[in-house]
């Protein structure tokens, strides 16, 4: 039987790739206090690792939304469940996600996030897959480009399970991990 899953990006690249982020967004906010903004459950992985590797006081708040149906990608139609606590007035903030897909659900955040008054609103994202893309996005802080494969591991899911992988891990066999949610097991390795 063919493997289901195997590592796309291992655990020693993503913490140096993360700390790469972090340097960049320090040295681009020098002398500013950024918000960073993440969307649960997905990205608080993410957001942890990098904010400890920047170098800056900053903030944190987080949104909640809802998918519409069992889709396992969204389809940009978004309804917020849980909201920024935070006044954004003037300031820079961050959208900080897991992975910006077709671009629709990123660019109705960024519309509401913008909308709340912020000086400024970047995107960053430890997965690109512009492959999918449908609207023009161009996140400014990007981890990694993910090829049209579904991904799961560093708080990316299938079906609640593997947030907790310290990899990044490409399903190979999503037909065998719909039948057997647990068919990836905790195979992946240290190193990709």
């Amino acid at each position: 039987m063919a493997e289901v899953g195997r590592v796309l990006y291992g655990r020693e690249d993503v913490r140096r790739r993360v700390a790469e982020l972090g340097r960049t967004i320090t040295g681009d906010y020098v002398g500013r206090e950024p918000v960073f903004v993440t969307v649960l459950k997905g990205g608080a992985v993410f957001l942890a690792d990098l904010m400890r590797a920047v170098e800056l006081p900053l903030e944190v708040s987080f949104m909640a939304i809802s998918r519409y149906g069992d889709a396992e990608e969204s389809l940009g139609r978004v309804q917020i469940l849980f909201d920024v606590e935070l006044d954004l007035a003037g300031r820079g903030v961050l959208p900080v996600g897991d992975i910006v897909d077709t671009g629709l659900t990123s660019r109705y955040l960024l519309s509401v996030l913008r909308s709340r008054g912020a000086r400024s609103v970047e995107l960053c994202t430890l997965l690109d897959k512009t492959v999918r893309r449908i609207v023009p996005l161009h996140p400014r802080y990007a981890g990694f480009e993910c090829p049209d494969r579904f991904v799961v591991g560093y708080g990316l899911d299938f079906q609640e399970r593997y947030r907790n992988l310290p990899d990044i891990v490409q399903v190979d066999d999503l037909a065998t991990l719909r039948m057997d949610p647990d068919a990836l097991a905790f195979r992946a390795s240290p190193a990709a």
